[in-house]
């Protein structure tokens, strides 16, 4: 459910009463949101814009839609709590330098009817990261992954409440799971595994479910949508459970023409800690509010592009973490 349809409708200029509660929507989300990217020690990330203009409130007819999205985060600062850290340097520890996370996400959304969807998503991940060792007897020494593999794929259905019994709004329901299909044996040249936290899979099993609630300003080109999903995992592979994080997004589209529209969102996550043996507990998880503004446009009647910069407004984590200041999206999807 990642693919971008416009809505047609003729583009209405806002009066001075609809750009204040535009207005009040926008400093309202910037004031309850606390989101988050998929934050780790060696911070592996996804970025957490929302894709899905469904959610939005676009309508989609019954058929296929296939979709691609390029996600690109940057994680070179350290954060300790919610300040900007250094590298300490303690013996027998190891510091973090950068993770580069260069995500490609294939989708394909089938939309039996105006209630019913179903979506599939199949990440392909491009993650190279570096710390420094601080060997106690040899001293400091840099040791380095990179890797390209597939990742977890999810499942998500949707059913959508009826238009007539909400009128002007509409909201809906999504329940899913996430299957254990990565890699979690990733190795660099010394032969040394990559952190859990940092490898292509969770070797775990998650069920998603969640709700979205979206409607029109009235009068006016310009949309409203939230909505919150949870992740939980129920069955999990070699002692390592990655913690529960909770999403929650709010965003406007207002609607230029019928090709072009102008977004913002912000976009949620509040990620519990890893447990396990082979989990880093003190040092994952954590919280922050993410600004996402974006557009996207009609190249033709089935295919639409976007693109959005991702940038954090607060954030805080457990331990010590790399953060980004700033990540990117850009997609495509076609209606088949």
């Amino acid at each position: 459910m990642n693919q971008i349809m416009v809505l047609k409708m003729k583009p209405q200029i806002l009066n001075s009463k609809q750009h204040f509660f535009l207005a009040i929507l926008v400093v309202a989300a910037c004031q309850l949101a606390i989101a988050v990217p998929v934050y780790a020690s060696c911070g592996a990330a996804f970025c957490s814009v929302n894709s899905d203009w469904g959610t939005h409130g676009t309508a989609y007819d019954p058929g296929v839609r296939v979709g691609l999205r390029y996600e690109y985060i940057k994680q070179d600062q350290l954060h300790a709590g919610s300040n900007k850290t250094s590298a300490q340097g303690l013996s027998d520890t190891h510091d973090e330098i950068s993770t580069y996370n260069r995500n490609i996400l294939a989708s394909l959304d089938y939309v039996a009817d105006a209630d019913w969807g179903l979506a599939v998503q199949l990440p392909l991940l491009n993650r190279a990261h570096s710390h420094i060792h601080n060997d106690p007897v040899n001293g400091p020494e840099t040791e380095t992954w990179h890797y390209t593999d597939m990742g977890d794929i999810s499942l998500i259905g949707r059913y959508q409440l009826p238009h007539k019994a909400l009128q002007t709004t509409s909201g809906g329901i999504k329940f899913g799971i996430k299957l254990p299909t990565g890699r979690i044996d990733q190795a660099n040249t010394d032969n040394q595994l990559a952190e859990r936290s940092l490898q292509p899979g969770s070797g775990s099993t998650d069920l998603i479910a969640g709700a979205d609630y979206h409607g029109q300003f009235p009068g006016s080109a310009a949309n409203w949508f939230i909505q919150g999903l949870w992740q939980h995992a129920v069955t999990t592979r070699d002692h390592y459970r990655p913690g529960d994080h909770l999403t929650f997004d709010m965003g406007v589209s207002y609607y230029v023409n019928q090709r072009l529209s102008l977004m913002l969102q912000l976009n949620t996550l509040i990620k519990n800690r890893d447990s396990g043996a082979n989990a880093e507990p003190e040092s994952s998880g954590g919280k922050s509010v993410n600004l996402s503004p974006g557009l996207s446009y009609a190249v033709s009647k089935k295919a639409q592009v976007y693109g959005f910069i991702q940038k954090p407004v607060y954030q805080y984590v457990n331990g010590v973490q790399l953060t980004s200041d700033w990540s990117a999206v850009v997609g495509i999807g076609y209606r088949l």
